[in-house]
This record gives C-alpha cells, structure tokens and sequence, in this order.
C-alpha cells in the first residue's frame, strides 16, 4: 500500500502540477475576459481606451507618431497577425508534422487553428462593437471590433507552436526563447492594431486573453490525447 502512495504522489508531483496550474491558468483567463468584456459593454472602459488609443496620435491632426518608415514597419508587423500568413504558417507547421510522420499532431493543430478562428468570428458577432471612430484607420478593417482577431489568432497561433517547438528542445534556454518569441510576436501584433487605430486597447487585451486561453485548452487536450495515444507523443 505505501509503494501504490508513493508511485500516487510521485505522479502528481512530476506531472499533475503543471495541469493544476494549467486549469488555474484557465480560470483566470476566463474571469479576465468576462471582467473586460463586461467593462466594454457597460462603457466604463471607454475614456481609458480613447486616452491610450490617443496617445498614439498627434494632437494636432490626429495622424500616427513616427515617421512614415515606421508607420510601414508597423503595418508589417500587424500582417503577421493576419489571416493570410497565419494560415500560410499554420499550412507550413502541419506540413512539416506530416512529412514527419505525426500525422493526427498535424491535424490537432490545423483544428486547435480553425477552432480559434471560429471562436473569434462568434465573439465578434455577439458583441458588435464598433471599431474606433476618434482616429483615421492605418489599415483596411472590414467587421467588428470585439475582440481583436488579429490579437486572438496570434496568441492561439504562435503560442501553439511556440509550444510544439519548445517541447521538441531538450536545452531550457531554447525551450524559453521559443516561447518568449512566440509571446513577443503576439504582443506586437496587438501593440500594432491600436497604433493603426483599428482596434480599441481592450479589443486587444481581450483577444490576448482569449487567444492564450484557448491554447491553453489545446495544450491540455493534447497531452490528454497523448496519453491516450490518439496523436504522437512529442
């Protein structure tokens, strides 16, 4: 009986913790887009999104700080929160797992994908938020709001294969400079949205949280899967 406690707890404290604080992880994740989306829709984020969405702004005409170079460089770097290259990247990962060999990894990721983009479409419907009115638009926007899909994909996107890509290295310092990339080219992502004025502040924080939320629910379903062996192990 003790050997069966033992082999127990050993368990929870090898593996289980990192779930524990995954559902944790999960939780507040929620709580934070519920207590956003309920501050959007009562108005009360209002002043504060208009003040940072300003600050990006000169006072005068309204046109967007720093020079035209880096006005291009800015609506770059929102491209890559776009529905073209994330589908272009999504395509590429798949098919490297599948010339690999991990054919259901390959499609585990092309659902977790498709799933957020779905996701992201049925928020933009239920809330309707209109896009910002208070600055000319840097960029062609063509629905609503909330949450920044663009925001929401990103973080779903390359923090999914940020993952992958980690967990596939041995060394720690590669481990977190694949996960440290993948968190830098989301929050860029959603920097860029407000600077081009398509996007309120707490569209993108919204679409942030929702997007890390729902990599993290395709994480979990994966080491399920995984052990379950229903998609190759990493």
């Amino acid at each position: 009986m003790r050997d069966i406690y033992t082999r127990v707890f050993g368990r929870l404290g090898a593996h289980e913790l990192s779930i524990l604080l995954a559902f944790l992880g999960l939780a507040a994740g929620v709580w934070v887009f519920a207590a956003i989306a309920d501050e959007v829709s009562e108005g009360d984020a209002q002043k504060i999104d208009a003040r940072i969405l300003l600050s990006f702004r000169h006072p005068g005409d309204l046109s967007p700080i720093g020079t035209p170079g880096i006005q291009d460089a800015v609506r770059d770097v929102t491209a890559l929160g776009g529905v073209t290259v994330l589908t272009l990247l999504t395509a590429i990962a798949a098919g490297f797992l599948f010339l690999e060999g991990r054919k259901h990894m390959a499609a585990f990721v092309v659902a977790s994908v498709l799933g957020g983009f779905l996701i992201s479409i049925l928020l933009k419907d239920f809330f309707q938020r209109p896009r910002p009115d208070l600055v000319p638009h840097g960029a062609y926007v063509s629905n609503t709001s909330f949450p920044s899909g663009h925001s929401m994909l990103s973080a779903i996107t390359y923090l999914t294969l940020g993952a992958l890509l980690a967990r596939s290295e041995r060394r720690k310092s590669l481990k977190a400079y694949w996960m440290l990339l993948a968190g830098f080219i989301t929050f860029a992502v959603g920097v860029s949205r407000v600077y081009l004025g398509v996007h309120w502040p707490t569209d993108v924080l919204a679409g942030w949280t929702a997007g890390a939320t729902w990599a993290l629910v395709c994480w979990l379903l994966a080491r399920r899967l995984q052990t379950r062996q229903a998609i190759e192990a990493e």
